[in-house]
């Protein structure tokens, strides 16, 4: 019998958008960003090319973020750029509709999933499920999450950061706070106005993060020439910073995750915190990348920290692997069928 399996896990998130096809594995990983012409309202770029445009576009062309702390802040955008997707990674010639699995981070409103599930359904989905972010993670991860053993993840994505106990399939105490990627950007971005009356841009911070970020001291720390705009003189300017000045950039954001792991320690039951003790942490997302932010959050919790082998593409690994185990997962998703 003919069958052609277009499922799909899509990781819909503040930073970049990963599809997962059946079958297949991650097939497309793109930043969340769309390139728009305000006088014709017509989709210039989307993806990379998009990103590309940031902060350096004319008047009538706005480069959009759609998403922002892990949830949809501009529908329309939202549902085009998914639409594009969909069509990139199955072609305009598919036969059937996919279904499709979106992750949403654990504290999201009703409102917001709703948003969400009709975003997809308009872009093609013959039908939407929604899983939170820290099972999808921890899925992906390689934890099996199905034992009545505690299992935490903190995923560390764009908008939000998840922190969630996982143990027979579902989440037992969860916490989702909009401090992640983008914060970390924006603490640098205040650190050099502060400090160096320097004004940079998102993607200069972006870089600065990925190249010199640091969350623990190291005997090698590097450094880098960051060029920005001097607020006095109004000129370029350029300072050489090292990674030694990133800690001190990103410990606001960084103790903020930390206050957030400790409060869902402390709400879980005393038997899944021993299994936490035994098991320890697992980073995932984007963030688990930052240098040294696994030794400084086993110092701060006093349990070991692992990083996933692949914590960018834990999340969309997860959402795919979901779709395979729609039984044992049951409890955690919600469905809806599409229009």
């Amino acid at each position: 019998m003919f069958e052609l399996n277009v499922d799909m896990g899509i990781d819909l998130g503040t930073a970049s958008v990963l599809v997962y096809v059946k079958n297949k594995g991650i097939v497309l990983n793109e930043p969340s960003v769309v390139a728009l012409d305000k006088n014709t309202d017509k989709i210039l770029a989307v993806g990379e090319e998009a990103r590309q445009m940031l902060g350096r576009t004319p008047g009538n062309i706005v480069a959009i973020r759609p998403l922002r702390d892990g949830v949809i802040s501009d529908f329309e955008v939202t549902e085009r750029m998914l639409k594009y997707f969909i069509q990139k990674t199955c072609g305009n010639r598919r036969i059937f509709k996919p279904r499709i699995i979106v992750c949403v981070p654990s504290g999201v409103t009703q409102v917001e999933k709703r948003a969400v599930i009709d975003a997809a359904n308009m872009a093609g989905s013959r039908k939407t499920y929604l899983i939170e972010e820290p099972v999808a993670a921890a899925i992906g991860a390689g934890l099996d999450i199905s034992k009545p053993i505690g299992n935490i993840v903190v995923d560390i994505g764009g908008g939000t950061t998840d922190v969630a106990v996982i143990s027979l399939g579902g989440i037992v105490v969860s916490s989702s706070i909009k401090i992640a990627g983008d914060k970390f950007d924006e603490a640098i971005i205040r650190y050099m106005r502060k400090k160096y009356n320097l004004l940079i841009g998102e993607r200069t911070a972006e870089e600065m993060k990925i190249r010199i970020g640091s969350a623990f001291p190291t005997m090698n720390g590097n450094s880098m020439e960051v060029r920005g705009r001097n607020l006095v003189s109004g000129l370029p300017k350029t300072h050489e910073i090292t990674s030694m000045e990133m800690i001190e950039a990103l410990d606001e954001p960084i103790s903020a995750i930390v206050e957030s792991i400790h409060w869902v320690i402390e709400k879980s039951p005393p038997e899944l915190a021993a299994d936490i003790s035994n098991n320890g942490i697992v980073l995932t997302g984007g963030g688990a990348l930052l240098n040294g932010l696994d030794k400084l959050l086993s110092q701060k919790i006093g349990t070991p920290v692992m990083v996933a082998d692949d914590p960018v593409s834990c999340v969309a690994i997860g959402t795919g692997k979901a779709l395979e185990a729609l039984d044992t997962l049951e409890g955690s998703l919600i469905t809806t069928k599409g229009s």
